[in-house]
């Protein structure tokens, strides 16, 4: 930084320290403000600045499934007012050091995880860093006040094969989704279907229930009536009835079936035998 003032009269800005020397020996530190120097035997010969700086490194290393990574650290630090005599005079590239630490400390911890297990451990590769830089660079009059893994960046063509990775799993966990849907689909409807027939029987063994308990009251009561008739007649003309029937009724969709009275003597027959059986 260049010198604010002229000769004897030097000015040392804020969030500054001013490092004097006396005929090259070291004299004191300057606050910031004015300051009165017995120049040329003294001089102000550097200005270390107390704000935060960052420093971004980027270090290149490998992970345990052997997959080539660029980690992105950025460390963020200030000199110690109280120590800039250590910070001026004990370390003459500051920057130079902490980044050859980070690189010692993130080539120690990365290739010991997989690529997956170093994504998801960004903050205790931090902590690590910050641990170690600031046990050393404490020494050398400068205070590290974070540390923070900003990327972690594999290969193009890793981290193409990871995406298509992640796009199969998804398909296959949609696929077995579908599949479970549509068993279930199917399990329903033979299930709705079984009950259907089920019911659908119900009905049928009613319906021939309640015709053949009607026949049976019609039998009993046109018996009673008629004097004379007996079961077998009464039968005989309800057959014939039913008969007649359903031969209007397969009329009206034009089926031709035989029709003489032998044909009807045999029905009778057959349905008599029938009903004395159920009987």
């Amino acid at each position: 930084m260049a010198d604010t003032g002229c000769c004897c009269l030097q000015c040392v800005s804020q969030q500054t320290v001013g490092v004097v020397e006396d005929l090259g020996q070291f004299k004191a530190l300057k606050d910031p403000g004015f300051h009165f120097i017995m120049w040329p035997c003294s001089s102000i010969v550097s200005r270390l600045s107390l704000r935060i700086q960052q420093l971004d490194v980027v270090c290149e290393t490998k992970t345990k499934d052997n997959v080539f990574v660029k980690v992105s650290v950025a460390v963020q630090y200030r000199v110690i007012q109280e120590s800039a005599y250590d910070a001026y005079y004990r370390l003459t590239d500051p920057r130079g050091q902490i980044q050859s630490h980070v690189f010692d400390v993130v080539r120690s911890e990365v290739p010991r995880q997989e690529l997956d297990q170093a994504f998801a451990s960004k903050d205790d590769i931090a902590a690590a860093v910050m641990a170690q830089l600031r046990n050393v660079m404490k020494d050398y009059g400068y205070e590290i006040i974070q540390s923070l893994v900003t990327g972690l960046d594999p290969d193009a063509k890793v981290k193409a094969s990871m995406n298509e990775i992640n796009a199969s799993r998804r398909l296959k966990e949609a696929a077995s989704h579908k599949a479970e849907a549509d068993k279930v689909k199917q399990v329903k409807s033979a299930e709705a279907e079984a009950e259907a027939r089920y019911l659908s029987g119900l009905g049928v063994a009613r319906q021939r229930k309640a015709i053949v308990q009607g026949l049976q009251s019609s039998v009993s009561e046109f018996s009673e009536d008629v004097k004379g008739a007996s079961p077998k007649d009464v039968m005989d003309i309800v057959l014939l009835s039913q008969y007649f029937d359903t031969l209007t009724a397969v009329g009206a969709n034009n089926i031709i079936i035989e029709y003489d009275p032998q044909t009807v003597a045999n029905l009778q027959g057959q349905v008599g035998k029938s009903f004395m059986r159920d009987a």
